[in-house]
């Protein structure tokens, strides 16, 4: 993995001239600090994005920026120790303030790379917010890692629609960072949202804050899912760094003051 590919390690000559050569286009991976059961780490979801962008980062000559840990984790409660959460409006603010300054120093297009489902909603009124905000200068995109294509997310789903530190991130976690992985210590937990109305808080659905069979992980399958994963990010990442929106300007810009 290269370190050209971590925007906060560089100088800002060596990023003008990255920007001036490149596409414009920089990744912000975006995680959590949340528990994730007795046997993962509060970080996995951060671990996930951060490695997923850097690595197609270094396969596609982009810049990631600095992983967003801290975000929207209000879902878990505070039951479990471990959990920190961000309110929405507040993230959804950091989310926007980060694409204000990145339009300022030159860049023009910004990747949300997202591993944690409940950064969904906020993340979706950032992305309405900058486009918007920024038209015509900044084009602004959200992908979820566990989204990436359709035998991805099957694959997340595989063993709990409601999925949490299940059998898939405990696959990747055995993969990206195994010494924090605590495979004598996991439990699983099944979905008990089959069929309900209303959405409930993970303390009103899982008994130690896990939804799934991460007993069934293995870093071998981690490894595979990672690739997958990876390889899907870098096709999205070509076609980012060239798209345009597909009417031309003269059908879409404001008439001048």
């Amino acid at each position: 993995m290269s370190t050209i590919c971590h925007f906060e390690r560089l100088s800002w000559t060596e990023l003008a001239a990255h920007r001036d050569a490149g596409s414009g286009l920089v990744l912000l991976p975006c995680g959590a600090t949340e528990q994730h059961g007795p046997h993962l780490p509060v970080n996995t979801d951060t671990v996930i994005a951060e490695r997923v962008c850097l690595e197609a980062a270094s396969r596609s000559g982009v810049l990631v920026l600095p992983s967003l840990a801290y975000t929207v984790s209000s879902g878990h409660t505070r039951k479990w120790p471990g959990t920190f959460s961000l309110r929405h409006e507040t993230f959804i603010d950091t989310v926007c303030e980060i694409a204000d300054w990145l339009r300022s120093g030159g860049w023009s297009r910004l990747l949300l790379v997202n591993s944690h489902f409940g950064n969904d909603a906020s993340l979706r009124v950032a992305v309405e917010k900058i486009r918007i905000e920024h038209l015509g200068h900044l084009q602004v995109g959200l992908k979820h890692t566990f989204l990436l294509t359709p035998e991805i997310r099957d694959y997340f789903v595989s063993d709990a629609d409601d999925l949490h530190a299940n059998r898939a991130e405990t696959d990747l976690m055995l993969h990206l960072a195994p010494d924090t992985v605590g495979m004598d210590l996991v439990e699983d937990d099944p979905d008990r949202t089959a069929g309900t109305v209303f959405s409930h808080p993970v303390s009103q659905t899982s008994l130690n804050g896990v939804t799934g069979a991460p007993s069934l992980g293995e870093a071998s399958r981690g490894a595979s899912l990672f690739e997958e994963m990876v390889t899907a990010l870098v096709s999205v990442i070509e076609t980012a760094k060239t798209e345009d929106p597909p009417l031309s300007r003269e059908h879409w810009a404001l008439p001048m003051p």
